[in-house]
């Protein structure tokens, strides 16, 4: 069972990917905005935070079209979680904090999943660095599963506290 639900979280993630992929190529590159002050970043986490309040328990995300597409992801660097993906919140050259395309989710005191992060992501296609307020996104970077292209992300850790910072992409006090 494990090993089909990988099977069609990779089969998914590669097809919409790609498909993104070869969308976003025809779209005209759009300069990133400019970097705006700590207010306007803070007014963002705070946008990201409460469009995410919903999502605290796993099935409500589930429910609202994000599906799984990995195992834990843990590196020496801590963790970043299990990755769930809305594609129909993927939308190349826009970057709406109310509408995160990822989440991350890792194990709860109860065995069950709590939420630790949204994540935003972007195709590369040649664009300037994308922009959340005045942090830049990680990358470009090549993908982490078959069929996802280069592209940019950032995780905000808004479901946890992350000692390396809120838009580190790995939380040190955090393991599968």
């Amino acid at each position: 069972m494990r090993s089909t639900t990988r099977t069609v979280a990779r089969t998914v993630v590669g097809g919409v990917m790609t498909a993104l992929a070869l969308g976003a190529a025809v779209l005209p590159a759009a300069a990133a905005p400019a970097p705006d002050s700590a207010a306007i970043t803070n007014q963002l986490v705070a946008k990201t935070r409460a469009a995410v309040a919903k999502f605290h328990e796993v099935d409500a995300a589930v429910a609202a079209g994000y599906v799984p597409v990995g195992e834990c992801a843990e590196s020496p660097d801590g963790a970043m979680g299990i990755h769930f993906m809305n594609p129909a919140l993927i939308t190349p050259g826009v970057v709406d904090p109310a509408r995160p395309p990822f989440l991350t989710y890792g194990p709860s005191t109860d065995g069950g999943l709590e939420l630790w992060s949204a994540e935003f992501f972007e195709p590369e296609v040649g664009q300037p660095t994308p922009m959340y307020g005045g942090q830049a996104f990680d990358g470009p970077m090549p993908g982490h599963e078959p069929g996802m292209p280069t592209h940019y992300d950032l995780h905000v850790w808004v479901g946890t506290h992350n000692q390396a910072g809120l838009f580190a992409p790995w939380n040190p006090g955090l393991h599968c």
